[in-house]
């Protein structure tokens, strides 16, 4: 008997109804059986007045079917608050981007023939994509990094079954960790560390400026890239500019439980209605979604059936053949679904398997520790004052207290003690307070007093613990600090 699969549908906004619209009938001329359920998100429900862009309807379909397909979402500026798209990701716990960046047969670009064909996995919750930033000073902002051991894990081992599933033997990770030692290093080691757990499979560590830079001269090296939220971001939109452009570019958001499936380019509002746009990035997300419900016959027969489509055919949208003589989106939908069972002669479909979603613990404290230790404090300042009176200053006020002040800082660079005329300080200092005895451990209650004394004569805005676990820090030193 054949399977009915419950999808939720969200058409979008802009061009969204008419690439969704093209996904869909090609999907269901596959014989596939689909009750679309189809609900709505972004621009209009901002306007309706619900501040996230998701209204709860929406919500409960997606729980319910577990399984999204969705057109580009806009975030309208002056109203609504954070990007619709990123509210479905975070609600549904949708932590790993899945994109795919191979060479599409008949679009020219200047990669033609290297036989591109990789996946980058991003994790698609932490980082600085977190959104958490303050204003510090009325002239400096912080974000915050949140890298976690959990988020890293699930990513990793993503990573590594979506190697499996494709046939590929190759995993590299990039980051930034020869920087943020801690947080782009956090990725670093549990990789190091997961990766000998998959022994069939290749694993290298990258520089991320290095894999941009490797993207560009030998594309055609890499197979799977596993990396950090932003990187991803970034690496992924150079991918799918190796390939022909975002029309091109599909993408997964996968969770434990829940799967969204999306084209990667927005909304295009400009286009909306003319019958223009090239659907592919939409209907290769479908082809996504086919093989996540293990419907690999027809996922192939469609990817088979537009490569036959651009190359045999010539049958080409606007973005890569010119205005003369390109086919509309719905001209183009048309072809594809005329081509079903055709097969392009060179360009054959991977053996695709399911993934194997990873199964990590859900304890909140994923990492446990036998010895800790808080030997210090870094408190964030907000001041105008010469940095050598705000150290006296503190100086004093920490005298008889179980901590001195060993230096303050200026955005990683050492001030105090000493000088350094070529550092251009701005108005937020971070001083940093050691124990006195390296052996003693800070309570909350050292640490109010120690306060106490500070804010008398110095503004501060925040305070971090300067943590030792398992004898190791959990912090960094500035440039120049001993």
């Amino acid at each position: 008997m054949t399977k009915t699969y419950n999808i939720t549908l969200i058409p979008g906004d802009g061009i969204g109804p008419e690439v969704t619209t093209a996904a869909r009938r090609i999907i269901e001329a596959t014989g596939v059986s689909i009750n679309w359920d189809v609900c709505e998100a972004g621009a209009e429900v901002f306007k309706k007045g619900q501040a996230t862009g998701v209204p709860q309807a929406t919500i409960d379909s997606i729980m319910r079917n577990k399984v999204a397909l969705k057109g580009p979402l806009e975030t309208p500026i002056g109203f609504g608050e954070k990007s619709a798209n990123v509210t479905l990701r975070k609600l549904f716990e949708a932590y790993g981007n899945i994109r795919p960046v191979r060479e599409v047969p008949g679009i020219k670009t200047p990669f033609q023939g290297r036989n591109i064909d990789f996946v980058i996995v991003r994790e698609n919750l932490e980082d600085l994509y977190a959104g958490i930033e303050h204003m510090q000073t009325p002239g400096v902002a912080q974000c915050l990094k949140i890298i976690s051991r959990k988020g890293c894990e699930k990513i990793v081992r993503l990573a590594f079954e979506v190697a499996r599933a494709e046939g590929r033997k190759t995993v590299h990770c990039a980051t930034k960790a020869n920087i943020m030692k801690l947080s782009e290093g956090l990725m670093k080691r549990t990789f190091e560390e997961i990766a000998k757990e998959y022994p069939d499979i290749q694993a290298e560590h990258i520089i991320v400026d290095n894999a941009a830079h490797q993207l560009v001269r030998r594309p055609e090296q890499f197979d799977v890239i596993v990396t950090t939220n932003m990187n991803g971001d970034i690496l992924s939109d150079l991918g799918s500019g190796l390939i022909g452009g975002l029309g091109f570019a599909p993408g997964a958001n996968i969770g434990d439980d829940y799967a969204i499936f999306e084209a990667v380019h927005g909304s295009a509002p400009k286009y909306a209605g003319k019958n223009t746009i090239n659907p592919t990035a939409v209907v290769m997300s479908g082809v996504m979604m086919l093989r996540h419900l293990g419907e690999f016959e027809a996922a192939n027969a469609i990817e088979q059936a537009l490569f036959v489509t651009l190359d045999i055919d010539g049958i080409q949208t606007r973005d890569t053949f010119g205005n003369e003589g390109a086919a509309s989106t719905s001209a183009f939908a048309d072809a594809i679904i005329k081509n079903l069972g055709r097969k392009h002669s060179t360009c054959a479909s991977r053996n695709y398997q399911r993934v194997k979603l990873p199964k990590v613990s859900k304890a909140p404290d994923l990492v446990k520790v036998t010895a800790r230790q808080v030997n210090g404090l870094d408190v964030f300042l907000e001041s105008s004052v010469d940095f050598n009176t705000v150290g006296k200053t503190l100086e004093t006020a920490v005298e008889g207290t179980l901590v001195c002040l060993k230096m303050i800082s200026s955005r990683g660079v050492k001030l105090y003690p000493g000088s350094n005329p070529a550092v251009d300080v701005i108005d937020m200092l971070t001083a940093r307070f050691s124990v006195r005895e390296t052996a003693y451990d800070l309570t909350d209650s050292d640490i109010a007093d120690i306060m106490l004394r500070i804010s008398k004569n110095n503004r501060w805005n925040h305070i971090e613990k300067l943590n030792m676990f398992d004898g190791k820090p959990g912090y960094t030193k500035a440039h120049g600090e001993d």
